[in-house]
């Protein structure tokens, strides 16, 4: 399968992002495997699938390097902001972004038509 892809990283969490708002992956869990492998193939910690949502500015689908999906990481969501302004499918400044732990809202300070900070609601931890 050849599909187009971006490989970015917020603190040194690496995935390889994927647009899927016209149509999202199929097996994602099994590319994730297929795509993480360091030194054998692209390398990363997973895959994002970033796809459009009817709740949201957009939705992050996460899934890890064994292919299992994830509910969040607030690296990860930070550079879903920063595709989504890059790319031009938005031109907003605050977007929402649905995930499998919720509703996140991010805040983009864009400098040059480029995001250069991502600040990110990630609500309150519980332990």
């Amino acid at each position: 399968m050849k599909f187009n892809f971006t490989k970015m990283h917020g603190i040194g969490n690496d995935y390889v992002y994927v647009n899927c708002m016209d149509k999202e992956l199929p097996n994602p869990g099994e590319i994730s495997k297929a795509v993480s492998p360091r030194h054998f193939s692209v390398g990363s910690d997973g895959l994002i699938m970033v796809c459009a949502s009817d709740k949201a500015d957009a939705k992050m689908r996460i899934f890890n390097a064994d292919g299992s999906e994830g509910k969040m990481c607030g690296n990860a969501i930070r550079c879903v902001g920063k595709y989504l302004y890059d790319n031009k499918l938005t031109d907003k400044t605050k977007l929402s972004i649905d995930t499998l732990s919720g509703i996140k809202h991010l805040t983009l300070y864009p400098e040059n038509g480029r995001v250069k900070e991502v600040k990110v609601a990630m609500g309150t931890a519980s332990f």
